[in-house]
């Protein structure tokens, strides 16, 4: 990993990346509902339903939902019957998602502190490993990714779901603009966090191309890589198999 990486449109230190994300997550951990509606325009829901049909959760299987503290893909795999673990290396986002699981009278889910890119789990641990707008607040992603392939088992799969760049012309400038100048002041006005929300919209702008981010899965070892644009891509999903 090279010695600086991008916070937003900022070069920073590893270990300062890591600590001002781990701040951001602190600081919108409680209305990250309201993060995510102001940053979709309230369809990270339908893209989140989306998401967890490709991935195909069955009964008895073994799942990871890394980046997933707050329980939104987590809640929708366990409906399968699958087994659950939720990781998420920002303890306040994990509580936030304990608690929601309580209020919403579900069991059974394992919760756990962890890194992405250091996971603790065993070699070929896991079925399926998902993550969902996290990768890109990732330190090191080739590192993080190439942990995703460790855990999981012969035959696993990996899906990803990450804001991306749109090609429909006309939207992209639309959204750029929704994006840089909207979204901040909504962060301001619900939240009292402009500067969180500043940043997530940056880091959406930093984060690899579909066609770039996809060759860094194949990189970390996955095969059958595949890319479902959604929106033209403003969203994207992502997704490979280990073998």
């Amino acid at each position: 990993m090279s010695e600086t990486v991008s916070f937003g449109y900022q070069q920073v230190s590893p270990a300062e990346k890591t600590a001002r994300v781990g701040q951001v997550f602190q600081s919108v951990a409680r209305r990250y509902d309201l993060m995510n509606d102001a940053m979709s325009a309230g369809m990270h829901r339908l893209w989140k339903d989306r998401f967890v049909r490709r991935v195909k959760p069955r009964l008895g299987e073994s799942l990871l939902d890394m980046a997933g503290g707050t329980g939104d893909i987590a809640f929708r795999l366990a409906a399968s019957g699958a087994s659950v673990t939720v990781a998420d290396i920002n303890p306040a986002m994990l509580e936030v998602g304990m608690q929601r699981a309580a209020r919403r009278g579900i069991d059974g889910l394992v919760w756990t502190e962890a890194n992405a890119e250091t996971l603790s789990f065993p070699e070929k641990f896991f079925d399926a490993y998902t993550i969902a707008f996290g990768i890109r607040n990732v330190t090191d992603i080739p590192a993080a990714l190439a942990e995703a392939h460790r855990v999981l088992r012969r035959g696993g799969r990996f899906f990803c779901l990450e804001f991306s760049q749109t090609l429909w012309p006309g939207f992209a400038e639309l959204y750029d603009a929704y994006s840089h100048h909207l979204v901040p002041r909504l962060g301001r006005a619900l939240a009292r966090d402009e500067d969180s929300y500043r940043y997530l919209i940056e880091s959406i702008r930093r984060f690899p191309d579909m066609e770039r981010f996809a060759g860094m899965i194949r990189e970390a070892g996955f095969t059958q890589v595949s890319v479902e644009p959604v929106l033209g891509g403003l969203v994207a999903i992502h997704s490979g198999w280990k073998i």
